[in-house]
């Protein structure tokens, strides 16, 4: 991620050998499930305040049963003062009144599994909302209290205690703590905060904590819910002592010395390199004290017995943890933990095929390791989208965001690129994430007047680091509708900028050759012939240019070559029946740069 220099690909298995092994066709929903990424502001707005609600989301719903997505899952909708887009959470168990109300959160439940849809939602644990009713006790209560052991405060150092306890920054920008003024009005402790100061850090060795959210959990597994994604899921635990850190923290690579790899609500982990290159275990080598710190799996194995408590393997858990290696990542899917761990080394893989072909064998046996699915990512609302981060230049980290004053992407190239990635990714055993919009191909805004932008990540940098916002722009459905049919205003929280006219649901719908007729053409074949839960073996023609592999479906009636060109020269293509390619084919059939076929093979 970031700064990070790649490490020399290892050698792959040789081409015939198995990397992954079929599962079975009766396997759990979700170890090979596509499960579509809401963003509840941006996906659809009925009460026309430009702000996507809950009442939105029901009645587009039919839009995703009709794409062939498995699942839904919502980013946060509880209630919040929004200073992090509702990642800095004032109550988990009721719904911010932007988005409606629980009983529009049991309507659209109710409404996604009428249409076959599962339900997953966004749980925040790393730290809530200062306007929290714990945080607020903790600030009463005053310094040694119980209530502030629900929180990571500490004396400040110094004759005064005017310095903060250590010296970790924040991920947004700026230090990672704040001093708080006590009831008398004297300067008092410092509390913790890796992200915003209005999101402070919870002491996950407080008993109250772990209690309170397997009580969370259980009131929305009883409502219906299906899952959950974790955010931070690496960052609960920090290591005893809270010591010094001088290496990065995550998110800042692109702007200075104390900078590191993009991670969004959850930041990336510090990698250290060793003299050769190689990435190795930051725990084993005593880096990132803030990050996967062992403690965290024994908070997880007990979620998963309350989740099993529900009928196992109906609800799940899946982590966001921005860990390397691919083998530390495996620890949160061991049996008893999570199900799923969003593969964020595949997201972060620069286009080139050896680069992407290692993180598949990688990921894929790390997984098999602990008996658990890779699950595949390549958008999502923490990232420049991938219709645009791959008409950058692959050869620089990946940005945090992109401003009108920097260098744009090629938006014909990198919606070429989009297209052959997802088709690539679709393919692959395991599961698979989907953000809103990029089966529209909708690329990042990166023109969005710096007045507009919301994200702290901007404010807290001084602009220095552009942020999120133009991932997270306001879907488009309709060309010729106020605010392209998000809502009725015209006049959404976010701007929209014009091309996402032309990329309108409406104007792709029933297109041949569109991008969402090329989305729904993959998940249906996929989802007919079982293919995430198929097998994986190099193919001959994978090169330090083509990523070619075979997957034998989870069905065993179908063997799918799957065929990348990433190279500058056309690829001559085996005989086979071709079912789908991400673009056109050269007049004599072979296969363009920068363009995946998925062909049919017969079954030896």
């Amino acid at each position: 991620m970031g700064s990070v220099t790649a490490s020399t690909p290892k050698p792959l298995t040789t081409a015939g050998d198995v990397v992954h092994p079929a599962d079975s066709p009766d396997a759990p929903w979700w170890r090979d499930a596509v499960i579509y990424q809401i963003y509840p502001r941006s996906w659809a707005d009925a009460d026309g305040d430009g702000i996507g609600d809950l009442p939105g989301i029901t009645a587009r719903l039919s839009y995703l049963r009709d794409l062939g997505v498995d699942a839904v899952w919502l980013s946060p909708f509880y209630v919040s003062p929004m200073h992090d887009a509702g990642y800095d959470v004032a109550n988990y168990r009721d719904i911010d009144p932007r988005f409606g109300t629980l009983a529009d959160a049991d309507a659209m439940i109710a409404q996604a599994h009428d249409l076959g849809l599962k339900v997953l939602v966004d749980l925040v644990p790393n730290h809530t909302s200062s306007e929290h009713a714990w945080f607020r006790a903790a600030l009463a209560a005053g310094p040694g209290s119980p209530e502030r052991d629900r929180y990571i405060f500490r004396e400040g150092r110094g004759a005064n205690g005017e310095l903060p306890p250590n010296n970790w920054p924040s991920v947004f920008g700026g230090q990672g703590w704040t001093r708080v003024t006590e009831a008398d009005g004297s300067p008092g402790q410092w509390y913790l905060h890796i992200f915003d100061t209005t999101q402070p850090d919870l002491n996950w060795h407080h008993p109250e904590v772990r209690q309170e959210f397997l009580d969370i959990l259980r009131f929305w597994c009883d409502r219906g819910v299906d899952g959950f994604r974790v955010d931070v899921a690496h960052g609960l635990v920090k290591r005893d002592g809270l010591p010094d850190w001088d290496g990065p923290v995550g998110l800042y690579d692109e702007v200075g010395d104390d900078a590191s790899g993009d991670a969004g609500d959850g930041a990336s982990p510090a990698q250290v390199q060793s003299s050769g290159g190689e990435v190795l275990d930051h725990t084993a080598t005593g880096a990132a004290p803030m990050w996967d710190q062992d403690g965290v799996h024994e908070i997880y194995r007990a979620w998963r017995e309350v989740l099993d408590s529900y009928g196992a393997p109906d609800r799940i858990l899946c982590a966001e943890a921005w860990v390397t290696p691919e083998s530390r990542l495996a620890r949160y899917v061991r049996p008893d933990e999570m199900h799923q761990a969003f593969n964020f080394d595949f997201l972060d893989a620069r286009w080139d095929a050896e680069a992407i072909s290692a993180v598949i064998e990688d990921s894929l046996r790390s997984n098999d390791n602990v008996g658990a699915p890779t699950t595949w990512v390549l958008s999502n609302h923490d990232v420049v989208r991938h219709a645009s981060r791959l008409g950058l230049d692959q050869n620089l980290p990946r940005p945090n965001g992109i401003t009108a004053d920097d260098p744009q992407p090629d938006a014909v190239l990198g919606l070429r690129r989009a297209r052959a990635a997802t088709a690539l990714m679709l393919a692959l055993p395991g599961g698979a994430y989907v953000y809103q919009g990029e089966e529209l191909g909708l690329p990042e805004h990166t023109t969005m007047p710096a007045d507009v932008r919301q994200d702290p990540t901007f404010h807290r940098t001084e602009g220095k680091v552009t942020g999120r916002d133009g991932c997270r722009v306001p879907m488009a459905w309709a060309k010729d509708e106020p605010s392209f049919g998000f809502g009725p205003g015209s006049t959404p929280w976010l701007p929209q900028p014009a091309v996402y006219g032309d990329l309108a649901v409406d104007q792709q719908q029933g297109v041949e050759g569109s991008t969402l007729e090329l989305y729904r053409d993959l998940l249906a074949y996929r989802r007919k012939h079982r293919f995430g839960h198929g097998s994986l073996t190099w193919d001959a023609l994978n090169s330090p240019s083509v990523i070619a592999f075979r997957n034998t479906s989870g069905d065993g009636e179908r063997t799918l070559l799957v065929v990348t060109n990433i190279g500058g020269s056309p690829v001559t293509l085996p005989e086979g029946d071709v079912l789908i390619s991400s673009g056109p084919l050269a007049e004599d059939g072979s296969l363009p740069t920068d363009t995946t076929a998925w062909l049919r093979l017969p079954v030896a």
